[in-house]
């Protein structure tokens, strides 16, 4: 089963991550998630392979976040709902196989889950 890798090429630990993969030869994909958004659907099934509760996907010292959202108290269903706006706010990198996920920084947690 192949690797999925949820990047942002703006982002330097997602960068780091593909190359690892890209390095030692892993069968993967890239989702470029800030270009092709995750829906809905995508950002929960995401959170459940994840094993996370959806604030912990949040990148919190964004400024999109600390001036929009920071002081609110948004549910689950809410925050869900913002990360498929905003996906700058998604934390990264995301390398997904089958069912499980991780965030794949730093780097060093790919080892253990490849």
């Amino acid at each position: 089963m192949k690797y999925v890798i949820y990047h942002n090429s703006r982002c330097r630990k997602s960068r780091e991550a593909l190359k690892y993969l890209q390095d030692k030869e892993y069968d993967f994909k890239v989702r470029d998630y800030i270009k092709n958004l995750l829906s809905i659907e995508e950002i929960v099934e995401l959170i459940e392979s994840l094993k996370i509760k959806p604030i912990e996907l949040v990148r919190k010292n964004e400024a999109i976040w600390k001036e929009n959202f920071k002081n609110k108290n948004l549910d689950d269903s809410q925050i869900i709902s913002v990360l498929s706006k905003y996906p700058k706010l998604i934390e990264r990198p995301i390398v997904t196989k089958g069912k499980i996920s991780i965030i794949a920084r730093p780097v060093d947690k790919l080892l253990n889950f490849l």
